[in-house]
């Protein structure tokens, strides 16, 4: 058995990596000028740009206040534009510039500190706008309407708030789909174990990738699964002896050993373990409950971490099979999608566009599927590379927008 162990030694992939990306930070700008596929783009501090900076645009003071909400707007014009938000009250808040309508949200700052001053840019068109206020603990008060008329400028995006109401049906949806993975995880984990018990480990390298997959395409759920994830699917990031340590279990812990030369009888104890760790997880789940709130944030989270991990060989123990795990990945995207559509459909501009970034990506990693077995990361020529980092990167920024438009905001 090889003395050193293969590249992760960054954070896993598991629980403690599935972090909240940071899409609306306290104190950040969102700079509605900075668009990617037709809806508001969430952006974190400072990057907004040349909206921010606003170099030889029209500014406006605005007050933010419960007895002044929106308060010195009082010659509204078209096009592209800075509003310099001032919070002149005691508590900090949140500020919404919203149709005065349908209350779609055309730009938002969050975290506006007592006394502070944060720009925000926009584009706007014809119509009736508003700024709403949200201090903290107390009642949202939205200011007088402006309205623009005359114009033949075309207004930014916008979208109407998502409500965690709404939410709760593809949510619950989602987790049915997660149950019957959780069926196939363990049916397929079994097939698994049962090749090491009997001592044959090219049935065990066969049976190993496809009951992997199944894991990697319940990617939205993680944050469900607890302890569970870094138990069936963590590395050896923060593991004093690495692959030798007694914490290093689950898939990655049988990849190893499978692809480094370990005998069944090494083998055993680690794939009886993860069986018995799937198969916990297959009877706890139905006692588990998905936050409505993060299901739109996962949909982006799933192939960031993909980008992150399996993009980089992070993840790799040995079966070379990243790209496979990517592709599983973005089939747990698809899904999730799915049951946000109908949401998703009536908000996002760019919706349909997003659909040919998902395609352009599935092409793109099917290339490397040879009959099951896939090119591992280390053999891609440079194009191909470029190419896989192009395409996955490119959808990433676009679920980007799926995060931003599904994050519940304050509308009382």
């Amino acid at each position: 058995m090889p003395e050193t162990e293969p590249g992760p030694t960054a954070s896993s992939p598991g629980a403690a990596a599935r972090r909240r990306s940071v899409l609306l930070a306290a104190g950040a700008l969102v700079a509605v000028a900075a668009v990617v596929g037709g809806v508001l783009a969430a952006r974190g501090s400072g990057a907004g740009g040349k909206a921010a900076g606003g170099v030889g645009l029209p500014r406006t003071t605005v007050e933010v206040a419960s007895s002044g909400c929106g308060s010195g707007w009082t010659r509204p014009r078209a096009g592209h534009q800075i509003f310099e938000l001032h919070n002149t009250s005691s508590t900090a808040a949140e500020v919404y510039l919203t149709d005065a309508r349908t209350g779609a949200v055309y730009g938002e700052v969050e975290g506006l500190a007592p006394g502070t001053v944060r720009p925000l840019g926009v584009t706007l068109g014809n119509g009736s706008y508003a700024f709403k206020c949200l201090p903290d603990d107390a009642d949202a008060v939205t200011g007088p309407t402006v309205r623009i008329t005359g114009s033949k400028v075309r207004s930014g995006p916008a979208a109407v708030p998502i409500t965690q109401q709404e939410l709760i049906p593809p949510t619950l949806a989602y987790q049915k789909w997660i149950q019957g993975r959780t069926v196939e995880l363990a049916r397929k984990t079994d097939v698994l174990k049962a090749a090491v018990d009997r001592g044959d480990l090219a049935a065990a390298r066969r049976a190993w990738l496809p009951a992997h997959l199944v894991y990697e395409r319940m990617g939205a759920a993680y944050g469900t699964f607890g302890d569970s994830d870094g138990a069936i699917n963590g590395t050896t990031a923060g593991l004093a002896d690495g692959v030798r340590d007694a914490g290093f279990t689950g898939f990655h812990r049988v990849e190893y050993g499978l692809w480094h030369g370990q005998s069944a009888g090494e083998l055993r104890g680690p794939a009886d373990r993860l069986a018995k760790d799937v198969h916990a997880l297959e009877s706890d789940w139905p006692g588990r409950r998905i936050d409505p709130a993060d299901t739109g944030l996962r949909a982006h989270e799933i192939l960031e971490n993909t980008v992150q991990f399996e993009l980089t060989g992070r993840t790799d123990y040995g079966s070379g099979t990243n790209l496979a795990t990517a592709r599983a990945n973005l089939d747990g995207t698809r899904v999730l999608l799915g049951y946000l559509a109908p949401l998703l459909k009536t908000r996002d501009a760019g919706y349909a566009g997003l659909g040919v970034w998902m395609d352009r990506a599935q092409h793109t990693l099917d290339g490397f599927d040879h009959s099951g077995k896939w090119t591992p990361l280390g053999q891609l020529t440079r194009p191909q590379r470029e190419k896989v980092d192009a395409d996955l990167g490119g959808l990433v920024e676009r679920l980007a927008d799926v995060a931003a438009l599904t994050d519940v905001r304050r509308t009382a």
